[in-house]
């Protein structure tokens, strides 16, 4: 998925003042949720995202998370621990996890933008990118071990291959 971005310029003292102009281009519904973070709700292929993301001025860090819309009940989280561990090392950008705190499994990237003359549009473009593909290819996994019944490795098997088009 293309999105674009090289419209928008990256001359903005804070970083998530691009997010907001990128987010609003595509009529994609947000809100400021503080200073430095702000949200996102958008439909992936298979179910809805929440995408976070949080400017953490002190280490000058944009943190992206995507929560995919599906509860883990508490029988299946080592499970599902197991699957995430399973297709981390296959995910080229960021990673995924359950916070501790939370039922609700998420991509996570970390942006650090220490020394750089802000966040690119470019730069953006590749972490909505990472963020979206990634989540939309781990969530048949994630639903073949909920409710497939299928052991973690088989589930990460069948759904993070790499395929070339569509059937």
């Amino acid at each position: 998925m293309k999105l674009a971005l090289k419209d928008f310029s990256s001359h903005y003292v804070h970083p998530l003042n691009l997010i907001e102009d990128a987010l609003s281009a595509r009529e994609w519904e947000f809100e400021r949720m503080a200073e430095e973070s702000l949200m996102c709700e958008l439909d992936g292929r298979w179910c809805a995202y929440r995408l976070y993301f949080i400017w953490r001025e002190d280490q000058e860090c944009l943190v992206t998370s995507c929560v995919i819309e599906a509860k883990i009940p508490d029988t299946y989280r080592e499970a599902v621990e197991e699957l995430i561990a399973t297709v981390n090392p296959r995910v080229w950008m960021g990673h995924f996890e359950i916070p501790l705190d939370e039922d609700y499994p998420c991509f996570r990237y970390n942006l650090t933008l220490r020394g750089s003359a802000g966040l690119s549009p470019e730069q953006l473009e590749d972490v909505l990118e990472a963020a979206l593909l990634e989540c939309d290819r781990f969530y048949p996994a994630l639903q073949f071990v909920l409710w497939g019944g299928k052991s973690p490795r088989d589930a990460a098997f069948a759904a993070m291959i790499d395929t070339v088009g569509e059937a």
